[in-house]
């Protein structure tokens, strides 16, 4: 071969060369440190600048913060007063419980348990309060106040006319049945006519028990009887 095939052949090899290295100089091509954190910065920027643009529709950020902190605050003291008002509620409601319960006392005593002591007292029960005692249970005030003498399976009882029966006739039937809790007759003239007399100076039957003056002059007149 002559000298210039030779030197023709070792440019056409020597090229390919070349163009290898400059391919691997590019795919290896690294960023500086500085290069980073420009480019790092750059997005940092433009995703703040896109939520501050979307923010910035609905006002400040800062005035949105108070804006939270004051409903927040709001929520908190408006739960207090709740608070403060439903115990306020259950105060009036326990004080209310209170006075009815009271004054269904009172009701109950001028209506159920004076009249069971007068008429124990007026059918010569040896103890009037005894017998309101044992009787109580079986009178009831209903619904519309009225006193109602009940069964022992709270049905409201009837006499054979048809009538309801009173507190009167409840103590009366109780004292039939039970003799033992009536006061015994007097055997003697002398001592039907002490106690004729007594009785015409003091009907009890008018008597009111809730009367403390009363109430002497009922325990002066049974003494008086069991001599």
């Amino acid at each position: 071969m002559s000298d210039e095939f030779m030197a023709g052949t070792e440019e056409t090899t020597d090229a390919p060369a070349n163009t290898q290295a400059e391919d691997q100089g590019t795919a290896e091509k690294t960023y500086t440190q500085a290069e980073f954190d420009n480019h790092m910065a750059g997005l940092k920027n433009s995703l703040q600048k896109k939520f501050e643009k979307q923010l910035g529709e609905l006002g400040d950020i800062e005035e949105l913060k108070q804006l939270k902190a004051n409903a927040e605050q709001q929520r908190q003291e408006e739960a207090l007063k709740r608070g403060e008002f439903d115990k306020l509620m259950q105060d009036l409601a326990a004080k209310k419980d209170a006075e009815i319960q009271k004054r269904d006392a009172i009701i109950r005593e001028y209506k159920v348990d004076t009249p069971l002591l007068n008429a124990a007292a007026e059918h010569r029960s040896v103890n009037p309060d005894q017998v309101k005692a044992l009787l109580k249970n079986q009178v009831r005030l209903g619904e519309d106040g009225a006193v109602e003498v009940v069964d022992n399976n709270g049905q409201v009882r009837y006499s054979d006319s048809g009538t309801p029966i009173g507190v009167t006739d409840l103590v009366s039937e109780f004292l039939n049945s039970n003799p033992h809790f009536v006061q015994p007759t007097p055997s003697t003239t002398n001592t039907k006519s002490s106690i004729a007399n007594h009785t015409e100076q003091l009907d009890i039957s008018k008597l009111d028990m809730k009367n403390p003056e009363d109430r002497k002059r009922y325990t002066e007149w049974k003494n008086s009887q069991q001599r």
